[in-house]
C-alpha cells in the first residue's frame, strides 16, 4: 500500500532486525543496518523517509545518530521512531529532539508494527498529497489507503480539511481541525455513527480538500475514541453474524 516509502531500520540484534524487517515490507521500501556507522554512510547517501532505530547499541547509539542526521541538511526532515526501554525514554528521551514515536522494549511485534505503520501512513498521505492537482484537492482510492488509516494519518498530521468518501451510490461527509474529526456526515446519520458506518470500507474512493471548513459540531468521541468504538461495534457485529470476530494471530515477544 505504502510502497513507495523508504525505511531505514537499524538495530544491532539480527533477530529484531530480521523479524522487523519482515514485518513492515509488505508496508514500505525497507534497508537495513546492524549498526549506526552504517546507518548513518547509508542515510546520507540515500535519505530515507523514516529513521526506526534501536537507541542502546555498541558504539554510536540511536540518540546520536538521530542527533547526527537532524544536523545533515539532506536528512534533517527525516522522521523518527527510536526502540527503547521504558526507563530510557523516561529518563534519557522524552526530551529528545523530533522523534514521532516511541516503541517500548520489550515488544510484541504486532503491536510495534501497527505503531511503526501509523508513521507510514501519514508519510505516504504527505507524499500523496505533494502530488496533488494545482486546485489542493488530493483524490484516491480506498485500496491505496483504507478509511481508518486515512483518519489516522490525518489525525497523526494534524490536518485540517474535508474528506469525502465515495463507495458505489454511498457518499459520507467528515470534516477535520488539527486532526480532529469535528462533523460527519452519511446520509441522514451525522455525527458518531456517521463515522462507525464508514469505517468498514475497503473499497470506493476519497477526496481531500485542503481548504475544506465547517462550522458544524456533531461528533462527540475524539479521533481514537471514534476509532476504538468503531472498531468494537464492528468486532461486535462480526459475533453476532457467526463470524466469531477476528482471529488472533500469534504474536512474538521481542527484546534487545
Amino acid at each position: 500500500m505504502s510502497n513507495d516509502v523508504k525505511v531505514l531500520l537499524v538495530d544491532d540484534n539480527p533477530m529484531v532486525l530480521g523479524m522487523l524487517r519482515g514485518a513492515l515490507t509488505p508496508l514500505a521500501n525497507v534497508v537495513t543496518s546492524n549498526d549506526s556507522a552504517d546507518a548513518l554512510l547509508k542515510a546520507v547517501d540515500d535519505p530515507p523517509d523514516l529513521l526506526v532505530s534501536d537507541y542502546r547499541m555498541p558504539g554510536m547509539d540511536g540518540r546520536q545518530l538521530v542527533e547526527k542526521l537532524k544536523g545533515r541538511a539532506n536528512t534533517a526532515g527525516i522522521s523518527v521512531i527510536l526502540l527503547a526501554s521504558k526507563a530510557d525514554i523516561t529518563e534519557k528521551l522524552s526530551s529528545s529532539g523530533p522523534v514521532d514515536d516511541f516503541v517500548e522494549k520489550p515488544f510484541f511485534l504486532k503491536e510495534a508494527t501497527q505503531r511503526i505503520k501509523r508513521v507510514i501512513d501519514k508519510i505516504a498521505l504527505e507524499k500523496m498529497a505533494k502530488k496533488a492537482p494545482s486546485d489542493g484537492v488530493l483524490r484516491g482510492s480506498l485500496l491505496q489507503m483504507n478509511v481508518i488509516d486515512l483518519v489516522q494519518s490525518l489525525e497523526m498530521g494534524r490536518k485540517s480539511c474535508a474528506l469525502t468518501l465515495t463507495n458505489a451510490k454511498e457518499k459520507c461527509e467528515m470534516f477535520f481541525q488539527e486532526g480532529q474529526v469535528t462533523h460527519a456526515a452519511y446520509g441522514p446519520l451525522t455525527g458518531d455513527g456517521a463515522v462507525f458506518k464508514v469505517l468498514r470500507w475497503t473499497s470506493g474512493n476519497f477526496q481531500i480538500d485542503f481548504e475544506g471548513k465547517t462550522t458544524k459540531q456533531s461528533t462527540t468521541l475524539n479521533t481514537q475514541g471514534l476509532l476504538m468504538e468503531g472498531l468494537r461495534l464492528l468486532d461486535e457485529s462480526k459475533r453476532e453474524d457467526g463470524g466469531g470476530g477476528a482471529e488472533e494471530e500469534e504474536d512474538v515477544l521481542l527484546d534487545t
